[in-house]
Parts: C-alpha cells; structure tokens; sequence
C-alpha cells in the first residue's frame, strides 16, 4: 500500500513565504496520480488552524482520506481542543488500520512542570525550554498496548524525533518499547517517522527504519541574513530567518510485507541561497546539514 506524507508547511500568511494553496495541490495531485491509500502531516501544519480555516477545507477536500498529526506549533494560536475539532482528530494521538498495517500517531508535544505533563497548548510550552518534547506516561502505555494489539506491522507518526540526540527526552523509553515489541514479535514496528527539525535523515536502528522528515516549505535559521529582496522581507515577516524551497518537498512511501520504498524529491533553494551563504552553521544539532530534498531509498528490514 501507498502513503503520502509531509511535514512542516507552516501556513502562516504574512509571515512564512511557504506553505500555499499551490503548494497543497502539487501535494494532492501526486498523491492521487500515484494512487495513495491517504495523506497525512507530521505536524506544524498550521499555525492555528481556526485562523486559516478556508486553508484548512483545502486539505479536507483532498479526494482521498487526509490525517493530522500535531506540531509544536499547530496549537500556537488555536486552543488544543478546538485545534482536534477542527482537524478531525479523535484525540492528540490515536491510530488507523490501512491496508494491513496500523499507522500510530503520536503526541510528544508535552513539557514538564515538576511532575506534571502539559499538553502544548496557545504556546505555553515556550517558558519550558528544557523541559520540552515528552511522551507522558500514560500515552507510553498507549502505545505499548496498541503496538501489540495491531493486526500488522506498525509505522509511528510523531513531529519530534524518536531518534536523535536532542529529540523527544525520553526517546530511550519509546525505543524500548519499540525493542521489546519486536523481539516479541519481528516486524511489529517497521518505521517510525518525524518532522520537526527540518532535515533529511535517514536511519536504521535496531531493525527499525526513522525517517526523518525535511520540512516541505524551508529551513529555519537563528541568525537572520539579509539575502532576500526587502519587498519580500516586508510582505513575510520571519523572512530573514528562513532560507526557502522552491517545492513542497515531501514523500510517497509504498510498504510491502517488511520493505518500505520511499520516494522522495529534490528542489532548489529560492534564489540559490543556502546556510553556506549566511552567518549559521552549516549542520545541526545533530551534525545533518540542510538540502532542499527528501531521500528516495528501498529497504528491507531483516
């Protein structure tokens, strides 16, 4: 069966240059020329999705069924409960069956507040710095029991990474879960796949695939330049801290028993500017640089 996906289109008008109604039709024809099962984000759709709701029927009107996963930032602007409303989301994480696999998507946009785990919601999480990104215990348990009761193999849909360093803070007890239920029975979970981050990465762990996810619209930089056109730098507010894609760069991933083929897509960068031409570090966190693409591989999981 076929999927498509993509992350971190961040429709904010005035704000971010990405993220268009353009820019969803090249999503939605894809994935009905490829014959896709569905569509789905892993997050940052939005900055609040009851601001954009004529943008949001945009997605509801795709001729095939479309999923939300939440961002840190799909709440920003929009209270959380309204923000399930109106993503037709039955919870902040949940899961579907779809053609012999359960398609599991998670919610670690949690922080800490001593022993208290906080829903992000109207961007209460920005004061918690350190103590953000967390699975709480009882979605751990969730997850633990909807892993072993799937009628097939798993693939987990969650914004913040399961796999890298500076990802969700307690990732170790995800993956455990992950292990444990592989070893009890191969291929429970075959992929695990993030947005979040911006970067195309991918990795195999423990026999399981993490995929993460480049975001569809740009890469965030910290330290703003000065490469663009100041008309464009007034009509887009965080222009300055965006280097830009010229395409919705995203994937379609056909699973098959235990192999996953994903195709991806290669861009540009708007203007030809990059992290090399500004005053950023060329690599993350993580030590992945940026490309305009998202990877194209074939795997078979032992």
């Amino acid at each position: 069966m076929k999927f498509s996906i993509f992350s971190d289109l961040h429709h904010l008008p005035g704000v971010f240059m990405g993220g268009t109604a353009e820019d969803l039709a090249l999503i939605r024809d894809r994935a009905v020329r490829e014959g896709c099962s569905f569509v789905i984000h892993a997050g940052d759709f939005c900055h609040g999705p009851s601001h954009v709701q004529d943008y949001l029927k945009l997605y509801d009107a795709f001729p095939l069924p479309v999923y939300h996963c939440l961002g840190n930032h799909d709440t920003d602007r929009t209270p959380l409960a309204e923000t399930l409303r109106l993503y037709h989301m039955p919870g902040d994480h949940y899961f579907f069956d779809e053609g012999g696999y359960r398609f599991i998507v998670c919610n670690p946009n949690y922080y800490r507040d001593g022993d208290a785990y906080v829903a992000y919601d109207m961007s209460n999480y920005y004061a918690f710095g350190p103590y953000r990104d967390y699975m709480p215990p009882e979605q751990l348990c969730w997850l633990r029991e909807t892993i072993a009761s799937a009628p097939g193999p798993c693939v987990l849909i969650s914004h913040e990474s399961f796999e890298r360093p500076d990802g969700v803070k307690n990732r170790d007890e995800v993956q455990a879960i992950i292990r444990e239920a592989n070893r009890r029975r191969p291929h429970s979970v075959i992929l695990c796949i993030n947005g979040h981050h911006h970067r195309d990465f991918l990795r195999i762990l423990d026999g399981v695939a993490y995929l993460e996810l480049n975001s569809a619209s740009y890469d965030w930089v910290d330290k703003k330049h000065n490469l663009y056109p100041e008309d464009l730098c007034q009509t887009y507010s965080l222009m300055s801290n965006t280097l830009v894609y010229n395409d919705p760069i995203h994937a379609v991933i056909t699973l098959e028993g235990s192999s996953i083929t994903i195709d991806g897509m290669e861009s540009s960068m708007f203007m030809g500017f990059n992290r090399q031409d500004t005053d950023n570090p060329v690599y993350d966190a993580a030590g992945r640089p940026v490309t305009p693409r998202v990877q194209s591989a074939k795997l078979t999981l032992g």
